[in-house]
C-alpha cells in the first residue's frame, strides 16, 4: 500500500482500517490469523507498525487506500449509528449502497433521533469532528413534555451536572408551546456531543423528551434534503469543517493551560 499520508509509523491495523478495507477489530483477526503481510513478510503481531512505502498484502493482494469521502446524511427515525446489527434493525450504512467507499458515522444519533449525521471513511477527520476541545456548534429541535419554565431555561443554559460533570454553557429558545398537552417546542445550541446529553439534561429538569432532531453541525445543515438522502460535503466544506474544528481545539487548550 502506498500509505497516502502515512508520514509517520502506525500500527498495522490501523493502517488496514484507515484504508477502507475493513473495520480495525476484524484486521486485527486477519493479523493473527497469519493473512497480513507487509513487505512479503507474514506479520502476525498486533502491536507491529508500518510507515509510509511499506506494502501491506492481504491474502496476497496489496492493500489500496480508498479514497477520503465526506457526506452529510440526513438520518431518518428507526435506523442506528452502526455498521451492522444482530437483531436485523436498519442502519445507517444500508442508506449508502449506491456508496462504493466503506464510510462509517461520525459520531451518533439515537435510534428515534432524526437529523444530520457526518459520515466518512476518515478516520483523522471523525477523530477531530468528534473530540470534545474541537467545540463545533450543533443545533437541535426538541419537543419536552411540560410547560418549561424561565428558571429552568436559565439553569440548563448556565450548565447543570450529569454524572459528576458540569455541561458547559449552551443557548436555548422556546419556539412553541402547547398548553393544551403540555408541551414545550425549543432549539437548543450547545458546543458539546455527549452520548443522550440533550435528552439527559431535559430529564434532570423533569422534562422528557418526545422528539429530537439535529439540524446543524457548525455551518452544515439539512436544506433541501429528505430523511434518508445524503449529498457529498463540498472540498470547500471539508476543509472549513476542519478549519473551525482545529481553530477552536487550539483555543481550548490555550484556555486550560491559562487555568
Amino acid at each position: 500500500m502506498e500509505g497516502k499520508g502515512r508520514d509517520t509509523m502506525e500500527r498495522l491495523q490501523k493502517a488496514i482500517a484507515a484504508s477502507g478495507y475493513t473495520s480495525r477489530r476484524k484486521a486485527e483477526d486477519l493479523i493473527t490469523a497469519g493473512r497480513v503481510e507487509v513487505n512479503g513478510e507474514v506479520v502476525s503481531e498486533l502491536g507491529f507498525k508500518v510507515k509510509q512505502g511499506d506494502l501491506i498484502t492481504i491474502d496476497g493482494k496489496a492493500l489500496v487506500g480508498e479514497n477520503k469521502v465526506y457526506h452529510v446524511f440526513y438520518k431518518p427515525k428507526g435506523c442506528i449509528c452502526t455498521l451492522s446489527d444482530e437483531l436485523g434493525r436498519k442502519t445507517v450504512v444500508d442508506y449508502f449502497e449506491d456508496v462504493k467507499e466503506r464510510v462509517y458515522p461520525v459520531g451518533r444519533l439515537d435510534y428515534d433521533t432524526t437529523g444530520l449525521l457526518l459520515m466518512s471513511n476518515d478516520g483523522d477527520f471523525a477523530n477531530l469532528m468528534m473530540h470534545p476541545s474541537s467545540h463545533l456548534e450543533k443545533v437541535y429541535e426538541v419537543t419536552v413534555t411540560g410547560l418549561v419554565t424561565g428558571e429552568t431555561l436559565h439553569k440548563l443554559e448556565k450548565g447543570i451536572y450529569l454524572d459528576g460533570v458540569k455541561t458547559i454553557p449552551c443557548k436555548i429558545r422556546v419556539v412553541g408551546k402547547d398548553v393544551e398537552h403540555k408541551t414545550t417546542m425549543l432549539i437548543i445550541k450547545l458546543v458539546e456531543g455527549k452520548n443522550r446529553q440533550v435528552k439527559k439534561m431535559f430529564e434532570a429538569m423533569g422534562h422528557n423528551v418526545k422528539r429530537l432532531h439535529r439540524s446543524q453541525i457548525g455551518f452544515v445543515d439539512l436544506r433541501g434534503m429528505k430523511p434518508g438522502e445524503h449529498r457529498i460535503l463540498k472540498p470547500q466544506e471539508v476543509k472549513d469543517l476542519k478549519s473551525m474544528a482545529l481553530d477552536k481545539k487550539e483555543r481550548y487548550i490555550k484556555q486550560k493551560k491559562k487555568r
